[in-house]
């Protein structure tokens, strides 16, 4: 009896002793799982050195395969609808944004097709009171069928948007509301690159230069890859046709859909004051055109007619004048830029020769405005690029 009585102490004892090593183990655990958790990528590679594993990976975005299943089985529903929103919303921007060489632009067929968007991932981007701010990872590379009907004055063409891909950032904010539906209006942005690099010298690049002073008051882009198409007849029947379509489409994205701009929806069909959702001026920029050096001639036996175009939004541009037959320009021409986001917006200058028929790009150059600070002139040197997408290249 006495020798069962110890037997079943000392297993008593030795179950408590092993259940709080135990315990003592999984709190050890657990201390260590949420210091790694708190590491993030920069962090490991310190502590792992060349042993860091490739296969570690930090999502920005949550994975919704459930919503692409979903959106799947809708997109037959929801395709025709959407087709209506999408033409009366794109018709009155094709006229307000089409290029002088045209003299009609309209969108005479659209279908969106049977693929659906996929949405590769959702991330809550913060949480202000009284709004949600998400963004939405969107791919689209559809079959719709669309048929821009362009009239110039050489020719008349119906043209094929073909192979159309779409790659964007969806930025939406909800701005609650007490009462049902608990939502007052909704703001739907394209995000776009915040461009902080601090340089914008290209050593050993053989590119011209601008000399700009500047006093200043106050995220991937959006893709759309296509194909051009001339139904019934050819793209070179008008001269530069490709590339005014591909401007007038890159504008009217960046000017009205591109953040800091915006599309404020009202939610529930009663009044809502929603001036706080919208974009509000933060300044005015005051830049002056100095000069350019070493331009390249784009001219066969006398030289280049040169200007500068400058904006910070496509609908609203300046101006120089055109420097007759010469390739070291000076301007010193003054102009007043309105900024309405200084954290996301940049100067763009494009440099063109003038032309009979068409002005030709002779490169282009871009200052974001985060750089600058208020009521602090500052002058820069800034070198022409054939396209904006070799600065991509440099940022990253």
């Amino acid at each position: 009896m006495l020798l069962g009585t110890l037997v079943g102490i000392a297993l008593t004892a030795g179950w408590r002793e092993m259940m709080r090593y135990r315990s003592m183990q999984r709190i050890s655990k657990a201390v260590d799982i949420q210091l790694l958790c708190s590491l993030d990528r920069d962090d490991l590679r310190k502590l792992c050195g060349d042993k860091f594993p490739e296969w570690i990976s930090f999502p920005t975005y949550e994975q919704v395969k459930w919503l692409n299943k979903a959106l799947s089985k809708l997109w037959p529903f929801f395709a025709e609808p959407t087709t209506i929103v999408i033409k009366e919303s794109v018709e009155p921007l094709l006229e307000e944004y089409r290029p002088p060489g045209i003299s009609s632009l309209k969108l005479c067929k659209l279908t969106l097709g049977n693929v659906a968007p996929k949405i590769e991932g959702i991330r809550v981007q913060s949480l202000e009171e009284g709004q949600i701010t998400m963004d939405i990872d969107f791919r689209w590379g559809g079959d719709p069928s669309i048929i821009l009907s362009v009239e110039t004055l050489v020719a008349s063409l119906p043209i094929q948007l073909k192979d159309l891909q779409v790659f964007a950032v969806i930025r939406v904010i909800f701005q609650l509301a007490a009462e049902r539906p608990c939502i007052s209006a909704v703001v739907v942005a394209l995000l776009s690159e915040v461009n902080t690099s601090k340089s914008l010298y290209f050593p050993g690049w053989n590119y011209p230069i601008f000399t700009v002073n500047y006093l200043c008051s106050i995220q991937p882009n959006p893709r759309i890859d296509y194909t051009l198409k001339a139904v019934g007849g050819s793209l070179t029947a008008v001269p530069g046709l490709s590339d005014m379509i591909d401007d007038t489409v890159n504008t009217i994205v960046t000017d009205k859909f591109q953040w800091p701009h915006r599309i404020i929806i009202p939610i529930g069909g009663i009044p809502v004051d929603t001036s706080e959702l919208e974009l509000k001026p933060q300044g005015r920029l005051s830049v002056t055109v100095v000069k350019a050096n070493l331009l390249k001639n784009m001219e066969m036996i006398v030289k280049s007619d040169p200007y500068v175009v400058m904006y910070i939004r496509p609908i609203f541009k300046f101006k120089t004048k055109v420097a007759n037959d010469n390739l070291n320009p000076v301007w010193n021409q003054t102009f007043e830029l309105i900024v309405e986001d200084k954290e996301t917006q940049a100067l763009i200058l494009e440099a063109f020769d003038k032309d009979i028929t068409q002005d030709q790009r002779m490169g282009v150059a871009k200052l974001p405005l985060i750089e600058l600070e208020p009521e602090t002139p500052k002058e820069y040197e800034l070198r022409l690029l054939p396209s904006l997408d070799m600065l991509k290249v440099k940022d990253k």
